[in-house]
C-alpha cells in the first residue's frame, strides 16, 4: 500500500521543486531588469543634465565683439534718448513728437539691458559719453553716426520746421550707424542676448529710417 501511494507523493514533490525553481528563476531575472532600467534611467538623466549645461554654457558665454557692441551701443542709444529729449517744446509737429517717444521708450530699456549683461560678464559699466567709441568713425559729424558736442548745440538752437528737417536729418544718420553697429554684432559676436539685441536694433531703427526718410521728403 505505502509504495502505490508514494509514486503520487514523489511526482507532486517533484512538480512543487521544480515550480519554486521557476518562481526564484523569475524573480532573479525581474531584478537583474530592474538593475538594467535602473542604469538607463541613470544613463538618460545624465545625459539630459549635460544637455541643460551645454545649453546654459551657449547661452552666457561671450566674445571681444560682443563686449565691444555693448559698450559702443549705450553712449548710442544716450544720444539717441537725448536727441529725443530736445523735441519737446522746439516742434509740433505729431509724427516728429511720435518718433521721439519710439526712440525713448525703446532704447532706454535696451540701455538697462546693456548694462545689465556686461555686469553679469565682469565688464566695466558702459560710458554714457561715448569714449569707449573712439576710432569707429563712419563718416559724417561723429563715430557710428554719432553727433559732435558742436552739432548737438546746433540742434538744440533750431526750432519749428527747421528743428524738424534737422532733427531727422541727424537720426537717420545716426540711426544708420546703430544698424552697422548691429550687423558687425550679429557677424562676430557670440552671445545669444547680445544678438537678438542686434537683432532688435535693426528691425526697429530701420522702420523709424523708413518713416523719417518720408517725413523728410515731406518738408
Amino acid at each position: 500500500m505505502w509504495s502505490k501511494r508514494s509514486t503520487p507523493i514523489k511526482l507532486a514533490l517533484t512538480v512543487g521543486a521544480a515550480t519554486g525553481i521557476l518562481v526564484i528563476a523569475g524573480c532573479s531575472d525581474n531584478s537583474g531588469g530592474g538593475h538594467d532600467m535602473s542604469q538607463m534611467s541613470n544613463t538618460t538623466t545624465t545625459a539630459a543634465a549635460a544637455a541643460a549645461s551645454g545649453a546654459a554654457q551657449t547661452s552666457v558665454a561671450f566674445n571681444e565683439a560682443d563686449v565691444m557692441f555693448l559698450q559702443m551701443m549705450y553712449p548710442h542709444h544716450a544720444q539717441a534718448v537725448e536727441m529725443a529729449d530736445m523735441v519737446e517744446g522746439r516742434t509740433t509737429n505729431p509724427q516728429v513728437l511720435e518718433l521721439a517717444g519710439a526712440v525713448t521708450s525703446a532704447q532706454g530699456p535696451e540701455m538697462e539691458q546693456i548694462t545689465s549683461l556686461l555686469a553679469q560678464w565682469g565688464k566695466p559699466a558702459p560710458a554714457a559719453d561715448g569714449g569707449s567709441m573712439d576710432g569707429m568713425d563712419h563718416g559724417g559729424g561723429g563715430t557710428s553716426g554719432m553727433m559732435t558736442a558742436e552739432q548737438m548745440t546746433e540742434l538744440a538752437g533750431k526750432s519749428g520746421a527747421d528743428f524738424d528737417t534737422a532733427w531727422l536729418t541727424m537720426m537717420v544718420e545716426h540711426h544708420s550707424g546703430a544698424i552697422e553697429m548691429a550687423q558687425t554684432e550679429l557677424a562676430d559676436g557670440r552671445n545669444a542676448d547680445a544678438k537678438q539685441l542686434a537683432t532688435d536694433v535693426i528691425g526697429a531703427q530701420q522702420a523709424e529710417i523708413t518713416t523719417m526718410n518720408a517725413l523728410l521728403q515731406q518738408n
